[in-house]
């Protein structure tokens, strides 16, 4: 109360009403945190936050954390450009949608034995949560994921998660579960409190393992793969053509890169682009993560210099993984790379 009171007056002195702060909070939102979690919080490729189980069962606290470090590959990217300030009011706009006071946790460790907990763990929580701790597989509320499942269950074996969430949220979440949701009360499941500690302090013992492979994000040596072509502009161009087929891709077609940006008559024809696709692929990319779709179909540009040497570039398909910090991508970006690079080394020989 002292603090809301202490926020009102220095509000006051500012000439800043509360109104305008929760306003600054929705903008805030709106900007970083909408697309993906819904513009009311009702969920989408991120969790449904405005969720009253979700509200009621984690702490401002865990809110600011989770901003401010994600987690690490698994779609929520880190927001640490944003300021403090910033951030209390995102979680300030959040809270807004609950009526209820938010809850605190202490950040006293939950005493319990985790080879126990390991195999409690593995009986009752790896359906949902992997065997690992590794989360489970898609993207939120896409054709990613199964649509009678009205949330994805988190990565626990996360540095994200682990570093946001203290021992007694963990404890207090597995023995009251989240309704509306598929996680249950295993008080409910016949386990003792003493079990629930047991595997508390299992998923706290990742922190001391290696990194979990769903939250691992590759890093691109270079974001545009390049290839000089001893050809001419026209015959490379029929060169890349020709390697697409052979590399069980389909060619679309063939457009300058400045095709719809300028009027047909001053598009430069020295810089073009080759699209080509593979349905499979494309099928396998979008059910992975449905935002790949921006960045298809596959596309090699080929340009021709003022001095009359020709280049053949592309995207490195690896700076998706980093870009949308999904881990899932991981081996398909690995794949579309060589998949690019042999493309564009076979049309340049």
């Amino acid at each position: 109360m002292l603090l809301r009171l202490l926020a009102l007056i220095l509000l006051g002195g500012l000439g800043c009403s509360q109104a305008e702060a929760d306003l600054n909070g929705a903008k805030l939102y709106a900007r970083n945190c909408a697309a993906c979690h819904g513009e009311k919080g009702t969920g989408g490729i991120g969790i449904p936050l405005a969720l009253p189980s979700f509200q009621a069962s984690i702490s401002d606290d865990y809110l600011r954390k989770t901003i401010h470090l994600g987690r690490p590959g698994r779609v929520m990217p880190t927001f640490s450009s944003l300021k403090e300030d910033e951030i209390d009011a995102i979680v300030g706009y959040v809270r807004s949608w609950n009526s209820g006071r938010a809850v605190t946790y202490s950040d006293k460790p939950v005493q319990g034995n985790p080879t126990h907990g390991k195999q409690l763990f593995q009986k009752y929580c790896v359906a949902c949560h992997g065997v690992n701790g590794e989360g489970a597989k898609g993207t939120g509320v896409t054709f990613s994921r199964p649509r009678d499942l009205p949330i994805m269950a988190p990565a626990l074996h996360n540095p994200g998660f682990l570093a946001a969430a203290p021992d007694a949220m963990i404890k207090a979440t597995l023995m009251k579960g989240r309704e509306g949701t598929p996680m249950v009360s295993f008080l409910k499941q016949g386990l003792k409190e003493k079990d629930i500690d047991d595997i508390v302090s299992y998923v706290r013992s990742f922190e001391k393992q290696p990194l979990a492979g769903s939250a691992q994000v590759l890093q691109a040596e270079n974001p545009v793969i390049v290839r000089d072509s001893p050809y001419d502009l026209k015959t490379t161009v029929e060169n890349v053509k020709t390697a697409v087929t052979t590399h069980n891709f389909f060619y679309g077609r063939v457009q300058t890169l400045e095709y719809g940006l300028t009027k047909p008559e001053t598009e430069n024809p020295k810089q073009v682009i080759v699209y080509f696709c593979n349905i499979s692929l494309l099928n396998q990319a979008l059910a992975i993560d449905p935002r790949v779709g921006m960045f298809l179909p596959c596309r090699i540009t080929i340009l021709e210099k003022p001095d009359g040497k020709v280049q053949v570039m592309s995207v490195n398909p690896k700076v998706l993984s980093r870009l949308f910090n999904n881990s899932e991508l991981n081996e398909l970006c690995e794949q579309m790379k060589q998949n690019y690079t042999a493309i564009m080394e076979e049309s340049t020989l």
